[in-house]
């Protein structure tokens, strides 16, 4: 028999639509997604704050204007998709960025997004809205902006001084949600409205935090999930054992260490755990405007008697990496390669024979030895390495006490200055330059927290941000990480590897291996039980 070319056309449409509904009919809808939480988030604002415990928690009550697909494990240039802008495109002079809207879009509160709720995000970013950020870790990112436009109601413009290609990469990021103009930044920390896919319904202080589903979400049929809820755990012996025990469904996504994931292979089989280099090091800040610490001779010398290799030993069973600023490769992109690194370094006896040379010239020796706390977030990927730091700044004559400090108040004494040696974790929220250069070492920037500044060093930033060829911009950089480390600006100590597990029952997860800040939106998440 005969089957003529329309009636093979209607075949092949009845089966792309059998197989269209099974897909859809594989998500089950229902049920309330339980993650463990390492502490108390300081607000639920993100844009006021600099750390992965908002990134997670409330990235799922946000839309970006652009987002990196949360079903790709690299984020990259190629990894990024529409979300509350239908599209964008640049001008010819690199100098606008104009992005065409969603209609019909809704904040939880039942208001319409529009043109105006950019501008005024953008504007908060760059600190020219009437309505100030408490504080704004992330404006460095945002100094190349000259102005945000609406074009009506549904098409809007960022306008840059210089050419910025990154400048779609940095709105992609977890960290870049849009904000409502109608709600104060006041509400925004304890309340916040997004357009997202789940609403804030509840943020108890040490307790936990509990999400509701989005009933007119725009983006049709998600979510799945009815919520989800972060219960506080502080300790992380406690949060190992009761996800082995099966109470929750998924670790916090950035908690389990290598020798921990030997645990929870052995005690709890059925568990999915991806392991992935974080974007984050751990590093040593100083402040350097406080005496005896503005002596660049001691911050040299406590630079030079860092044993990295050590830490990458102890702390992640060899799985660390040790490098520069930027994420190293094979999972960064811009990061220095091996033989860089090594010669950048050097011998570590030898390093700390010159420590103790420019420590004795400062006035220090064994017998007149340099009393300081070291300060520390209290978590666990913190406190670790500020112990193994102590016992290294011994060998140049340092005598360090370790002082613990809970996660809302180390932010806020760091922004202030108010510390004197810290051993620091700072993630990439993307592995791009722009976002690492200019939040971390630009002069001004709230995150630059020891106040490096060198006016030559950002001309260097911005020449590599206008860039537009990979090959000249990544030796560009290159030569900005050699320069920062010889510099002694943030001495970086290692680059840490973790994982998060879940049980076999969560679906439609995505790791993301090469930032810990931009796959948490959940909104195609679903529990097969």
């Amino acid at each position: 028999m005969k089957i003529g070319n329309g009636c093979i056309a209607l075949l092949f449409a009845a089966a792309t639509t059998l197989v269209t509904a099974d897909a859809v009919w594989a998500q089950k809808r229902g049920g309330v997604l339980k993650i463990q939480h390492m502490d108390t988030p300081p607000s639920a604002s993100i844009h006021e704050e600099a750390t992965v415990s908002v990134a997670v928690a409330f990235m799922a009550i946000y839309n970006n204007l652009v987002m990196y697909d949360q079903h790709k494990p690299r984020n990259s240039f190629d990894t990024i998709v529409p979300e509350l802008a239908k599209s964008w495109s640049w001008s010819e002079d690199g100098r606008q960025l104009t992005f065409k809207l969603q209609e019909n879009v809704k904040w939880h509160d039942g208001k319409p997004f529009t043109a105006k709720d950019v501008v005024c995000t953008m504007d908060l970013l760059t600190g020219t809205a009437k309505d100030k950020l408490r504080r704004n870790p992330r404006q460095a990112w945002y100094g190349n902006v000259e102005k945000t436009t609406a074009n009506g109601d549904f098409e809007a413009t960022i306008h840059l001084k210089e050419p910025q290609p990154s400048m779609l990469a940095l709105l992609a990021s977890g960290y870049s949600p849009m904000y409502p103009c109608h709600v104060s930044i006041n509400e925004m920390r304890r309340r916040a409205i997004g357009t997202g896919p789940f609403k804030l319904a509840e943020l108890r202080m040490n307790e936990g935090i509990r999400l509701v589903r989005n009933p007119d979400y725009w983006k049709p049929g998600k979510p799945y999930l009815d919520g989800i809820e972060y219960t506080i755990i502080q300790d992380r012996s406690t949060r190992m054992l009761s996800f082995i025990a099966g109470t929750f469904d998924m670790t916090f996504p950035t908690d389990v260490s290598p020798p921990l994931l030997k645990d929870v292979k052995r005690d709890a089989p059925h568990a999915q755990c991806t392991m992935r280099q974080t974007a984050v090091s751990s590093n040593l800040i100083v402040n350097r405007d406080l005496p005896p610490f503005d002596d660049a001779r001691i911050r040299k010398a406590m630079a030079l008697t860092l044993d990295r290799q050590s830490f990458v030993d102890i702390l992640s069973d060899g799985q660390g990496r040790v490098g520069g600023s930027m994420l190293p490769p094979p999972e960064g992109v811009w990061g220095l390669p091996d033989d860089q690194v090594k010669a950048l370094y050097g011998d570590v006896e030898k390093n700390r024979e010159r420590g103790r040379e420019l420590m004795k010239q400062a006035g220090y020796s064994a017998d007149k030895r340099l009393k300081v706390k070291v300060s520390t977030r209290n978590i666990a990927s913190f406190r670790d390495p500020a112990v193994i730091l102590i016992d290294q700044l011994r060998h140049v004559f340092i005598d360090g006490e370790l002082e613990i400090i809970d996660t809302a108040v180390y932010y806020n004494r760091m922004f202030k200055k108010e510390y004197t040696v810290a051993l620091n974790l700072t993630g990439s929220a993307i592995d791009d330059p722009d976002q690492h250069f200019f939040e971390n070492y630009a002069c001004g920037s709230l995150r630059n927290y020891n106040n490096y500044c060198d006016k030559e060093m950002t001309k260097l930033f911005e020449a590599q941000s206008r860039e537009r060829d990979f090959q000249k911009r990544l030796r560009m950089v290159w030569d900005i990480e050699r320069r920062l480390q010889e510099d002694v600006a943030r001495p970086i100590i290692a680059h840490g590897p973790a994982a998060g597990c879940w049980q076999p029952h969560v679906k439609g997860l995505t790791i993301q291996v090469n930032s810990i800040y931009n796959g948490w939106r959940f909104e195609d998440l679903w529990l097969d039980k």
